[in-house]
């Protein structure tokens, strides 16, 4: 396996570049990017091979996943795992484009992880790209790069959950959402509508994404003829995408399912005594209680049973509420909770120094990130309207921090916010480069100009 200074190598090459004044054309920015996309290629296939290759499945949600796309591939399509009852304990998405890597495989897992390991070689490239749409082909360039060795992407490749494939719709989404932002049309924001439901089926918490983007649709089609359908299209073509999965469910299952059954299942394990004065903010698999006759129910049944149970507890304890949103803030942004975080990500066949190297990751980033927000807001001239597409970047952010709030914080749940985090901290730290090397030139150019002012003198 790749070292992380040769994973880095992308990063130098670039400061290399930009030590010798070479421009960033359009030719080399598409040769850069692809070398950019190779060693992140390298380095994730050797994370794979040295470190999860040989791994099995930990009881987490990898099981469902895994065990949906091989019972897929022998045509039982989406049963719970143990039991032959109907199963949508997640959206369908990643188990479907699992389901064609696990035909005929004694040992599918292994496949399942190298499939994710595409779409997070994948992620990169598109990265790349939404960095040169929203603030230049260096911006591209560099977001790139920090994509390429970023713990908190790369970390997901090679597991068999569902962040990888939400990643790539993430960064997929903006560049069309820029794409529009460049360019109004019906066809863009059916585009985007689409995004937001393939993002729903992967993780349902996506579809907060159509409110924002119908919203910014509307916007940012100003002076548009055909404005007014902007919004609704974007929301038509969500529900759209989502309706075949949502029909589907609606004959198997007792009660209503729309994306999941696993919102029930998700509230009470953030809500209990455990989550709520031990290990504040975060999630418990033993705040489900007996699980030994879960298979036997129906699983619609089964989440509104346990949701019920969740309000009833959060009823009973609405005075701790307040303080255990802070803590899941906290923990979203690595602020609070860190050895509980790392416990979590380790639950998920994380390795530990990953996930602890994510967080340091994390702390250098969101500085940059947030200067990127700053300076990707102050153009100025022919580019001050432009300067508007940042807002896109605000939608998987705040969608994530609403999740955090209703549930729980973790990593996993931040995860579609990471490619926003990159992008914007390839802008910021763009910006503080040629802020260092105007005032480099200027401060080495003052002597030269006080010698000849004196000559002349």
């Amino acid at each position: 396996m790749s070292t992380p200074a040769e994973a880095a190598a992308p990063v130098d090459e670039l400061a290399g570049a930009l030590r010798a004044g070479a421009p960033v054309t359009e030719g080399s920015f598409r040769q850069r990017l692809a070398v950019i996309t190779v060693v992140a290629a390298v380095w994730r296939l050797g994370y794979l091979v040295v470190v999860r290759a040989g791994d099995g499945l930990m009881l987490n949600d990898s099981m469902y996943y895994s065990f949906q796309a091989g019972r897929n591939s022998k045509g039982e399509w989406f049963r719970e795992a143990l039991t032959d009852l109907p199963g949508a304990e997640h959206g369908p998405l990643t188990s479907l484009y699992l389901t064609p890597w696990s035909l005929g495989s004694v040992d599918p897992v292994v496949w399942q992880r190298f499939a994710n390991t595409l779409l997070g070689i994948a992620t990169v490239a598109v990265i790349g790209l939404v960095g040169r749409r929203l603030s230049g082909p260096l911006v591209g360039l560099v977001a790139a790069a920090i994509a390429a060795v970023y713990p908190n992407l790369w970390i997901n490749d090679s597991l068999v959950m569902s962040e990888s494939l939400a990643c790539l719709i993430v960064a997929v989404a903006l560049l069309v959402a820029l794409e529009f932002d460049r360019r109004p049309g019906l066809g863009r924001a059916v585009a985007l509508g689409v995004l937001v439901g393939l993002g729903a089926l992967t993780r349902s918490e996506i579809a907060l994404w159509a409110l924002g983007f119908a919203a910014l649709a509307w916007w940012r089609s100003a002076g548009h003829p055909r404005r007014p359908l902007m919004p609704v299209l974007v929301v038509a073509a969500a529900v759209v995408t989502v309706a075949p999965w949502t029909v589907y469910n609606l004959v198997r299952f007792e009660r209503p399912v729309v994306l999941s059954t696993n919102e029930g299942t998700t509230l009470l394990g953030a809500n209990c005594d455990s989550t709520y004065y031990v290990d504040v903010g975060g999630w418990d698999v033993r705040c489900l209680g007996d699980l030994q006759d879960a298979g036997s129910v129906d699983a619609s049944v089964r989440s509104r049973e346990r949701g019920e149970l969740a309000v009833d507890y959060i009823t009973d304890h609405a005075g701790r509420v307040p303080v255990v949103v802070l803590a899941r803030l906290g923990r979203i942004v690595d602020l609070y909770g860190l050895d509980s975080l790392v416990d979590l990500d380790r639950g998920e066949q994380k390795a530990g120094w990953a996930a602890w190297a994510g967080i340091v990751c994390w702390w250098l980033l969101v500085p940059a990130a947030i200067l990127g927000w700053v300076v990707c807001g102050r153009k100025r001239g022919a580019d001050d309207d432009r300067s508007k597409a940042r807002w896109w970047l605000a939608i998987p952010p705040a969608a994530v921090l609403v999740t955090t709030v209703l549930f729980y914080g973790a990593h996993r749940i931040r995860a579609p916010a990471e490619p926003v985090v990159v992008v914007l901290a390839a802008a910021g730290a763009v910006a503080l480069y040629e802020r260092w090397t105007t005032h480099r030139r200027d401060t080495m150019s003052e002597p030269s100009d006080a010698v000849t002012h004196a000559a002349h003198g």
